[in-house]
């Protein structure tokens, strides 16, 4: 594949909030179904946690002129955020791997933060 491939344009959105636990839940669910439901291919996802709502908002790009293939979304708890130095990183890239060995077929990821300062990846992985 080249990176053209991974080229897009198109974007849908999806608003929701988060489960007791602070994870995707419901809305990852969603994402999936509408994606088949599209048949799309999709190429990248943008999370971002609204504070005063205690919602998050999820944009997922996509093309539709190419084979649509099936997508799940999961979110995995990385920590609690402290003071973002050197070593604080380090420990997150960690985390963020060690999560990311847990999934199979890893498309992208993302990151969004609570209110609380909980870390959270977020990843969109091929079904």
């Amino acid at each position: 594949m080249t990176i053209t491939h991974q080229v897009h344009d198109s974007f849908k959105l999806f608003a929701g909030k988060l489960d007791s636990a602070g994870h995707v839940g419901d809305l990852a669910k969603q994402v999936s179904a509408w994606a088949a439901s599209a048949k799309v291919a999709a190429k990248s996802i943008g999370i971002e946690f609204v504070e005063h709502s205690k919602q998050v908002i999820m944009s997922i790009g996509y093309r539709s002129d190419e084979p649509a293939y099936g997508i799940t979304i999961a979110s995995t708890k990385i920590g609690k955020i402290d003071k973002l130095d050197a070593a604080e990183l380090t420990r997150l890239e960690t985390a963020l791997g060690n999560a990311a060995d847990n999934q199979d077929n890893v498309i992208c990821h993302e990151l969004y933060v609570t209110d609380a300062n909980e870390l959270y990846m977020v990843t969109m992985s091929h079904a």
